[in-house]
């Protein structure tokens, strides 16, 4: 965005503000209202709760669907539950159906039942009927806000139905074509419509070569399909073939962001959605995760204890214990980042575990062998004796191949045993992987004891 549109946009939102301070309603519709929903969204969000209830009176409940559609995920239903009851229902009934159920979902069941209650029974009957899909199904992110047309109607007939429903539509680029049982046959796009003779049937030129997803699909598949397709939409049907609603990409946008944001709070131990929250709520949830990795913590404490006497023996090999242990750590990491997003993208299935886990093994020799020699030379270099670079170096680089390999293998073991792979997230790999590389490292040294005195 170049600094001309910048500077129009804050002084639009300079306007909107002073229009807000003045209690111009005039100024503020037309201001407000000729900038992006996008746009008007970023500025709802940046008022106090004061402000917002004025805008809520200067704003009808369609116009103020079109800015909560737009309202961070996160924030949405702070905003429905602050409003007059019978605004928020009327809201709600002006998003989109599939919007209107995400955002239901975040309520209490009683505020639900209660907006449901005074909403127009037809938008209510709509929303009900996909609120009871399990979350994370292709049901509960589904929108019915489609065009479908029948396989008698003449490509005329289908153009004029096809003006009255747009409106309503969520999309228009592809028209569903079912039969007299509400079956899904194929699909017309709007081009294919368009350049065709209007005498035709609509049987006629239908592409029947369909791509649908069932009612009950996980999302993230689904997410999968609509990449590798590049549709704008899909289909969803039960398991009869009947058409029950479509899901679009900007859904699927949502669902990658969602389950982008889901992985990383997995792998990281933490819950990245926490920042609005108080620090009390924020700490229940991260303190499981920290009691664990304690526990894990006092296990390579008790390992250390039981090398004390090597210890004693050569103080020297101390100074190498964060070296090895951080290495591991963050080898076994990277394999888990790779083996994680094999999984969830598919690539995993495609090649199989036995040449996933080779691959992952030669590359840990590779990087293990290259650090290992790489430590050796260093140790000679800078403290003068060739068996305790020898000692480290040959310690790194086993810890190494072992930390790649067990970053690999923990998600996929996880996902063979239908355990979210994301659970094994960094910091339990880092702790395990510290244990491993402490054991192997005065393991060997304790072996090899005459060497280094």
């Amino acid at each position: 965005m170049n600094n001309v549109t910048i500077n129009a946009r804050e002084k639009i939102n300079d306007a909107i503000e002073a229009a807000l301070i003045n209690e111009d309603i005039n100024q503020f519709r037309d201001e407000f209202l000729k900038i992006h929903p996008y746009d008007q969204s970023e500025f709802f969000e940046a008022q106090t709760e004061e402000v917002r209830y004025l805008i809520y009176s200067y704003l009808s409940p369609e116009e103020m669907a079109d800015v909560i559609e737009h309202v961070e995920r996160e924030k949405q239903s702070d905003f429905i539950v602050e409003m007059n009851p019978t605004y928020a229902a009327q809201v709600l009934a002006n998003m989109a159906t599939d919007d209107a159920v995400d955002l239901l979902n975040d309520l209490d069941k009683n505020k639900v039942a209660s907006y449901l209650t005074i909403m127009p029974e037809d938008e209510a009957d709509e929303i009900k009927d996909l609120l009871h899909y399990e979350e994370k199904t292709a049901g509960s992110i589904m929108t019915t806000e489609f065009v479908v047309v029948n396989t008698h109607m003449t490509v005329k007939e289908a153009m004029r139905h096809l003006r009255k429903a747009a409106p309503d539509a969520e999309t228009i680029y592809y028209i569903y074509v079912v039969n007299d049982d509400q079956q899904l046959i194929g699909v017309i796009s709007l081009r294919d419509l368009i350049i065709a003779e209007g005498d035709l049937t609509i049987d006629e030129v239908v592409n029947r070569q369909i791509v649908s997803v069932s009612v009950g699909d996980d999302q993230e598949d689904i997410a999968r399909m609509m990449r590798d397709y590049d549709f704008l939409a899909l289909p969803v049907v039960d398991f009869q073939n009947h058409l029950l609603g479509i899901i679009t990409v900007d859904d699927i946008m949502d669902v990658m962001d969602e389950e982008a944001s889901d992985d990383y709070s997995k792998l990281a131990g933490v819950d990245v959605d926490d920042v609005d929250q108080n620090p009390i709520t924020a700490a229940k949830k991260r303190l499981p995760w920290l009691i664990i990795l304690l526990i894990l913590g006092l296990f390579t404490a008790s390992i250390i204890a039981r090398f004390e006497e090597t210890l004693e023996q050569v103080a020297l090999l101390a100074i190498f214990i964060p070296l090895i242990a951080g290495m591991a750590g963050n080898t076994g990491t990277q394999s888990l980042a790779v083996a994680v997003r094999g999984i969830a993208t598919g690539e995993f299935q495609k090649h199989g575990i036995v040449k996933t886990i080779m691959r992952e093994s030669i590359t840990g020799m590779i990087t293990g062998i290259t650090c290992g020699l790489a430590i050796w030379l260093i140790i000679f270099i800078w403290q003068g004796t060739m068996f305790l670079g020898f000692l480290v170096g040959l310690s790194i680089a086993i810890t190494l191949f072992v930390a790649t390999i067990s970053g690999a293998l923990v998600p996929l073991l996880m996902n063979r045993l239908n355990i979210d792979p994301a659970v094994a997230s960094g910091p339990f790999i880092t702790t395990i992987n510290d244990i491993i590389s402490i054991t192997i490292y005065f393991g060997m040294a304790t072996m090899f004891m005459q060497f280094l005195l």
